[in-house]
């Protein structure tokens, strides 16, 4: 399993959420509690998303808007426009705060009035959690924009024709859709200039640290060495080491150690296992050297951890 592919797999959950809104202009909606990541893309037309305060953004038809700042923000079709309702925990309110009715189903997900001229927006959210989902998001900014393109658009179309479709396995299908629209504008967002991706990320395209990055996420619980990690990316353990640090910012270990202990916060939080098979599923044997790790690592021991978490 590649790592990216990994993170997204361990950060998720819940199942990913899609809807598609048809307004014709003027609209506006502010989503007031946002999830803690949005994949929000203008199918036709054009709309802006505002972050709080920040100056508005503009999509364009095609275009793919990442979204992972906390609290709220709008989506309109001008700067201008004042929202008439607000999504707050699944439900359309009025800005006063009453409830609101309902938008008119258009189709299974697909919500709102259809003329010509309408904006239509396809919007995904991800139910994302602990220490793996904060590795995820470290990749993107509060809003990151990825432009139009040939490979997003027709991820993006299909998503939205299978959006408006209810058959078997529809939610299975509509999640690996969103996962293929996320990973082509993660893609695509880290190419571009104002772009900052963590090292980690960077470092996937050499293909010797790219290959021992894949094996440590791979299986974790091995009892790796810089020797071993060297031999299989066909480099001496010397050249090895001093790459993988320079690429990654951590020497090979030391980005293993962070990763098991990344991986036993959240099987501390999400389930009931003892910490000493929490510890095996890292790499631990002892027990006591694990929670002297983990500590090192969190602040906490491995006990006060999950009696800690929500």
């Amino acid at each position: 399993m590649d790592v990216l592919t990994d993170l997204l797999h361990r950060a998720r959950a819940h199942s990913a959420l899609v809807r598609q809104l048809v307004q014709p202009p003027p609209w506006a909606v502010t989503y007031a509690d946002a999830p803690p990541l949005t994949v929000a893309a203008t199918l036709g037309g054009h709309a802006v998303i505002r972050l709080g305060d920040a100056a508005p953004t503009r999509l364009a038809a095609g275009d793919i808007a990442l979204i992972t700042a906390p609290g709220g923000y709008t989506i309109a079709d001008d700067p201008a426009t004042v929202p008439r309702f607000v999504i707050r925990d699944g439900r359309k309110h009025l800005p006063t705060g009453a409830p609101a009715a309902p938008h008119p189903a258009l189709a299974p997900r697909t919500y709102g009035a259809g003329p010509p001229g309408a904006t239509v927006m396809l919007r995904g959210v991800y139910d994302l959690h602990g220490d793996a989902a904060s590795r995820l998001l470290d990749l993107l900014p509060p809003l990151a924009v990825v432009p139009a393109g040939p490979r997003t658009r027709a991820a993006l179309d299909l998503l939205s024709a299978e959006a408006a479709r209810d058959e078997p396995g529809q939610d299975a299908v509509l999640a690996r859709l969103l996962d293929l629209v996320l990973v082509l504008a993660l893609r695509a967002w880290c190419t571009r200039p104002e772009a900052t991706p963590p090292a980690w990320y960077r470092a996937l395209a050499d293909p010797a640290i790219g290959e021992a990055l894949r094996l440590l996420h791979e299986d974790p619980a091995h009892r790796w060495t810089v020797a071993s990690l060297a031999a299989k990316a066909g480099m001496s353990r010397a050249a090895f080491a001093q790459r993988f640090t320079a690429l990654v910012g951590r020497p090979p270990l030391g980005y293993l150690t962070e990763w098991r202990m990344t991986l036993a916060a959240d099987l501390l939080r999400d389930t009931r296992q003892t910490v000493a098979a929490v510890a095996r599923q890292v790499g631990y044997q002892d027990p006591f050297a694990f929670s002297v790790a983990f500590k090192r690592a969190r602040g906490h021991t491995p006990s006060a951890w999950r009696g800690s978490s929500p």
